[in-house]
């Protein structure tokens, strides 16, 4: 089951710079203040926000957007517990020295466990601050060739719409930063609070991809590569018959010490972490498509649909039609 934050939500910053994509920019911000308010309501504090949305800029002045708009900013750089990197138009080099104050602060905000958020070119500011080096990250396709020269100790996933390693998330693009929106949102308020910002927002969204991953890089900081990739295979092939006495045999291991091995390097064991990887993709198909729910069951692996059902029940505390209901349109 999904493990809430175990801290309160309080900041989330923004960061506007020159050529800042204005309409990514103020995505996030009603996201969040759309949670809040919601949030609010859920502890019966009307619509007192319950927590703050503030654009930052480095120097605390107005910046000029993509598009030519003058954008207030409410501060400077400060302290906060999601901090959002938005795209941008202009030369990264250029930035970084009109910038240079930018990777102090998140280098600092992330040695104190903020998370940091960035959508296509806003990972390049996580790069270049080295807190991706030895991880997993992704980026706009544009700029895959770029990315991949300027940084090469970083892990740039051109297959994944979003990767997370060490609070460190990356969206490749609008739609797939959406869904890191509604992961965070879950994260610190709540399934009820994120599923209906995503019922009242991305209802009619249709994603090329399905966005389950998420929520599981922080189980690849370890240091067994072979169950790195044996964690990348079941990513792939997690809908597939298979048996992991096989899976352990063809990297070189017998079952007992894949088990083993498994457990010590991800926290989980095998089983249970391919029941969480099919159900995470069961929600992303449940919340964004009509399939019946015996489809859904069959193309996540499992032919017995009830079987599937208390599955679900058993990590979500909800039936999969009950799950899928709460992103339906009604007034509340």
């Amino acid at each position: 089951m999904f493990t809430p934050a175990s801290k309160p939500l309080q900041r989330v910053s923004i960061l506007a710079i020159e050529g800042v994509f204005a309409f990514t920019l103020m995505q996030a911000k009603d996201f969040f203040h759309m949670a809040s308010l919601r949030y609010s309501r859920q502890q019966g504090l009307g619509l007192t926000p319950s927590f703050e949305i503030r654009l930052v800029s480095p120097d605390g002045q107005p910046v000029r957007s993509f598009s030519d708009v003058i954008l207030p900013v409410d501060s400077g750089l400060e302290n906060a517990d999601i901090i959002i990197l938005p795209p941008y138009w202009g030369d990264f080099d250029e930035l970084c020295q009109r910038y240079p104050q930018i990777l102090d602060w998140l280098k600092t905000q992330h040695a104190t466990g903020s998370m940091l958020c960035g959508e296509a070119m806003g990972v390049f500011w996580m790069a270049q601050a080295g807190l991706l080096d030895g991880k997993e990250a992704t980026t706009y396709w544009r700029f895959y060739r770029e990315f991949s020269e300027r940084f090469p100790n970083v892990l740039l996933n051109q297959e994944r719409h979003l990767s997370d390693a060490d609070n460190l998330y990356c969206a490749s693009g609008s739609t797939s930063a959406c869904d890191l929106y509604i992961y965070l949102i879950e994260r610190f308020c709540g399934a009820s609070v994120a599923q209906a910002v995503a019922r009242d927002i991305l209802y009619e969204v249709k994603r090329s991809y399905t966005p389950g991953r998420i929520g599981f890089g922080g189980q690849k900081l370890h240091q067994d590569v072979t169950i790195l990739q044996i964690q990348e295979w079941l990513e792939e092939h997690f809908a597939d018959k298979f048996r992991f006495e096989d899976v352990a045999r063809d990297h070189g291991m017998s079952i007992r010490n894949f088990m083993r091995r498994f457990q010590a390097a991800t926290g989980d064991k095998p089983l249970h972490y391919l029941q969480r990887l099919r159900i995470e993709t069961a929600k992303g198909l449940l919340s964004a498509s009509r399939k019946s729910i015996k489809t859904i069951s069959y193309e996540v692996g499992y032919d017995d649909a009830s079987f599937f059902a208390r599955l679900f029940r058993q990590h979500t505390s909800l039936s999969p039609n009950q799950y899928r209901r709460q992103f339906q349109h009604k007034s509340e």
